[in-house]
């Protein structure tokens, strides 16, 4: 007899599952009967269907029904292996030739240091736990957590600046061109992130609909598209070979195993190995292939670049079997040009985590105009900002919700918490073990440029989707164009705005307000939002634009009913990370 999604439903809501009155508790109570029993480990379900190349109907699972062990470690491990790909590349980025040139050593530990916090954060914000007054910590939703791109760009630009800067934090080797280690430039970005999203914590008490009226599809739409673009250069130039060898020497180094030239054919073919198979995958792939393509992509590259001697081994030889947060600290300290730059992020940040709770919520067949469904977006927005608060203090870059998890939930038609427990796990099992991490450090750059390159791509698709679905009218055309047009600006020529303030003073922390002010403005998505916002408050509605909001509304009304227009406007933004 198989089981369906109702019955599914009602085994879950039995009085044995002590499910509570809010929907939070994933609690059931065990019995020798059920701990041996085959409907606990391997259930009715049709597993061949994940693999099968034909398309077919798989069983649905709702947040809070229970799924038998086998299919929860199947599923999670799918989660899992849908975001290790983009959540290793803040820390390879911040840490390597584009970055503060860390030791492998350390570029290894702070891998695996990502894994383990972002295992215990997505832990954390699946779960439902009641803080008071109404409140609550954590989604209550399949959400996981992810290190966040929306630093990575403005975090390269910093540390670049402190190697440029005569008096600067960081320093080049006799020769000029190689980057001494810089951890002092990575502990300003961690604690400056660090204070910074303290205005996070505070913002995530906000009701949704005022976030959404600050961030609506016009402006997060247009943000994602430059966060993307931006970044596609860092993933090209890992793609080419890496970051320090452009003009000239050979890449990683001459030392490297299988060194080559910046932009030889064999170090574009690695790249583009990753590339072709991620796509190779999402086309021809069974429903478990295309949920983690972007794994499957670099698993191939890594095999085939190990096979030929691309491979640092004695990184991989002197990484530690076991390691765990801590074993590695560095000094953290508060930049002054990174705190309007990191402002604005986490504002970001908080609004793509509205728009992926939404959609996560959706796709798992929850009421998202339920009076109740609010706390599930404040729980899930207070737990983002506070793991990634405390994220600096454990070492990490800044964290987010990861928003492939959500098409992954609607390809598995699964969005059961259980998986969302066992992906945490399996994540911080990951790190736990350092070798894992070092693979990462060991590969040549051009792997996980192919792969990168790929994923910042899938970054300003999601906001050219968003873009897509606003009533284009010239009111939103303006917007669009003045805002759009010094953000396209910086990409094409990112330094036009480093001279425009010269001073001689001594004055640290005016210097320190003349820089980030250069950073606001030659980062292009930053400057985008600081014109975006107010013209989309300021600038009057026209007669096309009310005509146009009163359609959307009828259209939503007709078909679900009283739907806030802003939440759902909102279902379907896709975060920073892919």
């Amino acid at each position: 007899m198989s089981t369906t999604s109702e019955d599914t439903t009602a085994i879950a809501r039995s009085p044995d599952v002590g499910l509570d009155a809010k929907g939070g508790s994933l609690w059931r109570r065990p019995t020798l009967a059920t701990l041996t029993s085959r409907e606990f480990w391997i259930g009715n379900y049709d597993y061949a269907a994940l693999f099968s190349f034909r398309s077919k109907t798989l069983m649905f699972f709702g947040p809070n029904d229970s799924i038998p062990v086998l299919l929860a470690f199947i599923l999670g491990l799918q989660h899992a292996l849908a975001m290790v790909g983009g959540l290793v590349v803040p820390p390879l980025l911040f840490s390597g030739a584009a970055g503060a040139a860390l030791p492998s050593a350390q570029q290894t530990y702070l891998v695996s240091a990502c894994l383990i916090w972002c295992g215990l954060g997505t832990l954390l914000q699946v779960s439902r736990i009641p803080i008071g007054k109404g409140y609550y910590f954590g989604s209550g939703v399949l959400n996981v957590i992810g290190t966040s791109f929306a630093f990575v760009n403005t975090g390269l630009t910093y540390i670049g600046n402190e190697y440029s800067r005569p008096d600067g934090l960081c320093s080049f080797a006799a020769d000029g061109v190689t980057k001494n280690p810089c951890p002092e430039a990575y502990g300003a970005l961690l604690g400056t992130a660090t204070v910074v999203a303290l205005f996070a914590v505070v913002l995530s008490f906000t009701p949704p609909r005022y976030l959404g009226r600050l961030f609506p599809p016009l402006v997060t739409g247009s943000v994602l598209l430059l966060i993307g673009l931006s970044l596609m250069s860092s993933g090209i130039t890992n793609w080419a070979g890496g970051s320090g060898c452009e003009s000239g020497g050979l890449c990683p180094s001459a030392d490297a195993p299988m060194a080559a030239q910046w932009g030889s054919p064999r170090l574009i073919g690695l790249g583009f190995l990753v590339w072709i198979s991620i796509i190779i995958c999402d086309l021809f792939g069974p429903p478990i292939m295309k949920n983690c393509s972007s794994m499957i992509g670099l698993l191939i590259g890594i095999i085939v670049g190990a096979a030929c001697g691309y491979f640092d081994k004695s990184t991989i030889d002197s990484a530690p079997a076991i390691t765990f947060l801590w074993t590695t600290t560095f000094k953290l300290s508060v930049a002054g040009e990174l705190v309007l730059p990191f402002l604005a992020a986490y504002l970001v940040v908080i609004s793509e985590g509205i728009g992926n709770i939404i959609a996560t919520a959706d796709s798992s067949g929850m009421d998202i105009e339920s009076p109740r469904f609010p706390t599930h977006i404040q729980g899930g927005l207070l737990s983002d900002a506070l793991w990634a608060c405390l994220a600096g203090l454990a070492t990490v870059p800044p964290s987010t919700t990861f928003s492939q998890n959500t098409s992954v939930i609607a390809l598995s038609n699964n969005g059961s918490r259980w998986s969302g427990y066992v992906c945490g796990v399996i994540l911080l099992i990951m790190g736990i073990f350092g070798k894992f991490g070092a693979v990462f450090v060991a590969m040549p750059a051009s792997l996980i440029g192919g792969l990168t390159t790929f994923l910042f791509a899938s970054v300003a698709v999601a906001g050219i989707r968003i873009l897509a679905r606003c009533h284009w009218t010239r009111r939103t055309r303006f917007i669009a164009t003045a805002s759009l047009s010094l953000g396209f600006a910086s990409i094409c020529k990112p330094e036009w705005f480093s001279n425009f303030f010269t001073t001689s003073s001594s004055n640290h922390a005016l210097q320190g307000l003349l820089d980030a002010v250069t950073i606001v403005v030659e980062e292009a998505y930053l400057i985008t939002m600081v014109i975006a916002i107010p013209l989309e408050l300021l600038v009057p509605l026209g007669e096309d634009d009310i005509a146009a909001q009163a359609e959307h509304k009828a259209l939503s009304t007709a078909s679900r009913g009283d739907v806030d227009p802003i939440l759902a406007a909102e279902k379907g933004h896709s975060p920073t990370d892919v």
